[in-house]
């Protein structure tokens, strides 16, 4: 057999589909104005890794077989694939339930990306914070101060 071996080829595409991944992130955070989430997800990635091992897996599994072939193959809008990623990951971490937060505080059960809402992942445990999937480019006071309460664990708003 001659040639390029499979692996190589492989290995290729999966590199191309990466950077194509995160071009096509990086023009879309910046056509919307959107915070980049990908050093977020990271941090709750490790953690994953490091209190659950199968779940880190089918984490990474779905990173590389659905998200980047998604966004980079360009089936997938980035923003809304990377949210769904982060909704995965937080669910992964502590199972309960994802809602999303209006401008005006009202929180509604996550029914898919939404950008303007502040979308947050209640664990079941209740002694736990929420944590955090994704951020509006701009937050309201209402979305502001749910954060601060319910990620942060601030009790009092700053004066």
């Amino acid at each position: 057999m001659t040639g390029t071996p499979r692996s190589v080829i492989l290995v290729a595409m999966t590199d191309e589909l990466a950077t194509a991944a995160d071009q096509a992130l990086e023009a879309a955070l910046e056509a919307a104005g959107a915070r980049d989430p990908r050093e977020f997800y990271r941090e709750r990635l490790r953690e994953l890794k490091r209190v659950n091992a199968d779940e880190y897996e089918t984490a990474v599994t779905y990173y590389r077989e659905t998200l980047i072939p998604g966004v980079g193959g360009g089936t997938a809008d980035p923003l809304d694939a990377w949210m769904e990623y982060g909704r995965r990951l937080a669910s992964a971490l502590a199972p309960g339930r994802t809602m999303s937060v209006d401008e005006t505080g009202l929180a509604h059960p996550y029914e898919g990306p939404d950008r303007d809402r502040l979308v947050v992942h209640l664990p079941d445990d209740k002694g736990g914070r929420a944590l955090l999937v994704g951020l509006p480019p701009t937050l309201s006071a209402a979305q502001r101060a749910t954060y601060r309460v319910l990620v942060e664990g601030k009790q009092r708003l700053p004066d």
